[in-house]
């Protein structure tokens, strides 16, 4: 095969399998930018490889977690590249997890990229070892905040970095299904603002569960007075724990029949769209706020993890202290001056970006380059 004929083989694997619509927009983007740029054939190691399939514009879907190095060698042997990202993936809980394929991808020669992904928290020196070994025989290391940055200097690894974007950024916002509003009841005169809640877990392990719920509930009660508003809870994790979190706040709210939570399952692309149907927003997960920045919806972000107050640093947004950290009034206090400046913020937003957008791309013209100086190999 010649330079000119050839179809590369990327394999992609991360946090992917229809869990997390965060997740599956950054996938989603990953494959958009490739197949702009290259001619390629995909393969995502996947949680669930027939939601994957099902979901995304991909030639394979590989039910990774299910399978034993014996079954990982072959499709890994078969790529010239393997991109592990984007997303947080690389924390103490679950790094091992993902770096499974790029170790044995490394033993195998097959050049792995680490793409716009987020770092951290690394407090385990085992966790620290794992990502130091396998980013330092990386082929090229990107990062989607300049604080995945440090900790990666910090705990040893000598590659160059590079610092980028997060690739859901480059999300298109698609249709919605006919009757969606009407049926989420969305239809109405009154005023619309989106809530974000997650669980308690391993990607945050000092979120305080009664504490925090206590909290969000009386930030929304004080919304749907103060702003004469619906508030209306948006899963993005519908299939794990979301949809509990966001009844257990509401059964806090004192005016719990002006709240409600999204009903539908929609894709990334539609609920980007949907977003656009609110004024206003409060949030934890990192995707959903990105999703109302896209989306000029201002918002006040309930920082959990320095992922979050990384992407508001690189917009220029304001926010409380973390949640653990802010009680009602002080939240309150905040929601209440975010709301008077939305405009600036919606401004703020606008200006800032087109800069975080154009950063995504560059990890794609990156993993293109890096492909077009690999040489041609036998599959």
């Amino acid at each position: 095969m010649d330079k000119q004929n050839r179809v590369f083989r990327v394999g992609i694997s991360g946090s992917y399998g229809g869990l997390n619509l965060g997740d599956e927009a950054i996938l989603q983007s990953i494959i958009c930018q490739l197949r702009n740029t290259l001619p390629v054939e995909i393969t995502v190691f996947s949680r669930n490889a027939e939601d994957t399939l099902q979901r995304h514009d991909v030639e394979h879907a590989v039910a990774v977690r299910k399978l034993g190095r014996s079954d990982i060698v072959p499709v890994l042997r078969s790529l010239d590249l393997l991109i592990i990202g984007g997303g947080g993936i690389l924390f103490d809980a679950e790094a091992r997890i993902y770096l499974r394929e790029a170790s044995l991808a490394q033993e195998l020669g097959v050049p792995v990229m680490f793409y716009a992904v987020g770092v951290g928290p690394l407090e385990y020196s085992t966790a620290r070892e794992l990502v130091r070994n396998a980013l330092n025989d990386a082929a090229l290391i990107t990062v989607r905040e300049e604080g995945a940055l440090h900790l990666l200097e910090d705990i040893g690894v000598q590659r160059p970095i590079l610092v980028t974007a997060d690739p859901a950024l480059l999300l298109e916002p698609e249709p919605l299904p006919s009757g969606a509003l009407r049926r989420e009841g969305m239809e109405g005169r009154r005023r619309r603002i989106a809530i974000s809640v997650r669980e308690p877990g391993v990607a945050a392990p000092d979120l305080g569960q009664h504490a925090y719920h206590a909290l969000v509930a009386s930030a929304a009660d004080y919304m749907v007075d103060r702003l004469k508003a619906e508030v209306v809870f948006i899963p993005m994790e519908r299939r794990h724990h979301d949809l509990q979190q966001s009844h257990a706040v509401i059964a806090q709210m004192l005016l719990a029949q002006h709240a409600s939570v999204l009903k539908g399952e929609y894709t990334a692309g539609q609920l980007l769209s949907l977003l656009g149907h609110f004024e206003f927003a409060v949030g934890m997960r990192l995707h959903f706020l990105l999703f109302a920045a896209l989306r000029n919806v201002p918002f006040v972000a309930l920082p959990y993890a320095p992922k979050v107050s990384g992407f508001l640093n690189q917009l220029g947004i304001a926010m409380p202290p973390p949640i653990g950290q802010v009680n009602a009034g002080r939240l309150i206090a905040h929601i209440d001056e975010a709301w008077d400046n939305r405009r600036a913020n919606k401004q703020l937003m606008a200006q800032r970006l087109p800069e975080q957008k154009a950063a995504a791309r560059e990890t794609n013209r990156l993993a293109a380059e890096l492909l077009s100086r690999l040489p041609i190999t036998q599959h």
